[in-house]
């Protein structure tokens, strides 16, 4: 793989192939500088080409089985056997085929990456605050078992998200999730002038180890406050930039 490629990985995974990727190391320039994977940016159509053919090379696989959904912020999931002819609107996929590499792209939201290496079951989510109050993490779950993965058994892992210092929230927001759960307080807390501050990946691993899941982590990677390494959604809103990188994260058999 390209040398100048950055690729945090998680011990939980050892034997399975997979990454969060960085920004570091792709042909996009300006404010897409570096590894931007999303066709979905304003950026240069041939440059994400280029940027997403070094992750398949990373991974193993040839450009076609690196595969992804159409994300939309939903609970939805697709299980796949082969790469799908059409684009298909998810947020998560699972799999239990070898040589299909399962991707999804965020730029603030959770990447969370799940596998049963004992089954031979992977999975990998988009989740939001939407799309994980909506249970897409839940979602995920249930069809690796469907595929004859055992919860128990399987280990989750959320990767760069925005971290609760810059996730500074209304409190119409606030108040959606004291509505799911009076006790949804422990996930905020107040900034300075006293705005509510959201803790996403605890949300995240909250709603993970109460479905039951074997281990759950979150790699502790905040994507707003390292501008270096991570894009971030809000952060070029903050900075009035016209458009964002979306980072990659993967995970094949």
């Amino acid at each position: 793989m390209p040398a100048t490629l950055d690729i945090i990985t998680s011990p939980l995974l050892e034997g399975v192939t997979h990454g969060f990727f960085t920004r570091r190391g792709g042909a996009s320039s300006g404010v897409f500088q570096g590894l931007n994977c999303g066709h979905g940016s304003s950026d240069l159509s041939e440059a994400v080409s280029v940027n997403r053919t070094r992750v398949a090379d990373a991974m193993g696989v040839d450009p076609e089985h690196l595969v992804g959904v159409h994300q939309i912020h939903s609970p939805d999931v697709v299980t796949l056997q082969a790469p799908p002819l059409a684009p298909v609107k998810a947020d998560a996929l699972v799999t239990a085929t070898p040589g299909l590499c399962l991707s999804v792209l965020t730029a603030d939201c959770q990447p969370v990456l799940f596998a049963d290496a004992r089954a031979g079951v992977i999975g990998a989510a988009h989740a939001g605050w939407k799309g994980a109050r909506g249970g897409v993490l839940e979602s995920t779950l249930d069809a690796m078992e469907e595929l004859g993965a055992q919860r128990a058994q399987i280990t989750a892992v959320i990767g760069p998200t925005i971290s609760q210092m810059a996730y500074e929230v209304g409190p119409e927001f606030e108040a959606t999730f004291l509505g799911d759960d009076p006790e949804a307080h422990r996930f905020f807390r107040r900034g300075p002038g006293g705005r509510a501050h959201f803790d996403l990946p605890a949300y995240g691993l909250h709603r993970l180890n109460t479905a039951g899941v074997g281990r759950a982590v979150w790699t502790g990677h905040c994507t707003y406050s390292d501008p270096a390494r991570f894009f971030s959604f809000r952060r070029a809103t903050h900075l009035g930039e016209v458009d964002y990188g979306r980072l990659i994260s993967a995970i094949r058999l």
